[in-house]
Formats: C-alpha cells, structure tokens, sequence
C-alpha cells in the first residue's frame, strides 16, 4: 500500500465517522441549549435537571439514527473490503 492510499484511506474513514457521529452531536448540543435555557426561565440549578433530559435526548436519537448510521457504515465497510486487492500492493 502506498503512502497515498493509506491517507486516502484514513481521509475516508474520518470523513465517514464525522458524518456518522455529527447527527448525535447535533441533538446532544439542541438539547443541552433547550435544558440550560429551561433552566434559566426556571432558575433551577439541580444538575440532574440538566443531566437527565440531554441524556435522554440523545439515546432517543440514538435510537432513531441507529438503522441509517448502521446501514451507513456497512456501506463504508464493504466499499473498504470490497477493494481489498486494490490495497495489497
């Protein structure tokens, strides 16, 4: 394997691991902005308030993303694999 095709091969898997974990990230800030916001209004400072429902805005997503993210990644995966002689030299 050349030089190239090794950084061409990890350009393409970091590409692919942003994509795949910038939805989550996407929620979990949502969800934090919404809870330290609530918490403002409210003046509650309980950081279980706070903890809880960013947790649960992200493991709902999570559960939401999970067939697309794995679908995705099997797709990345089999292009890697598929080229596998491509890699051999």
């Amino acid at each position: 394997m050349t030089p190239e095709l090794a950084v061409e091969v990890l350009r393409r898997t970091l590409i692919e691991t942003f994509w795949l974990g910038a939805p989550l990230l996407a929620i979990g800030f949502v969800a934090g902005i919404v809870v330290s916001f609530v918490q403002i209004i409210t003046s509650i400072q309980d950081t279980a308030f706070g903890a809880v429902p960013r947790l649960v805005a992200f493991l709902v997503g999570l559960l939401l993303l999970m067939p697309w993210m794995f679908k995705s990644a099997s797709a990345f995966t089999i292009s890697i694999l598929g080229d596998l002689g491509r890699y051999a030299h």
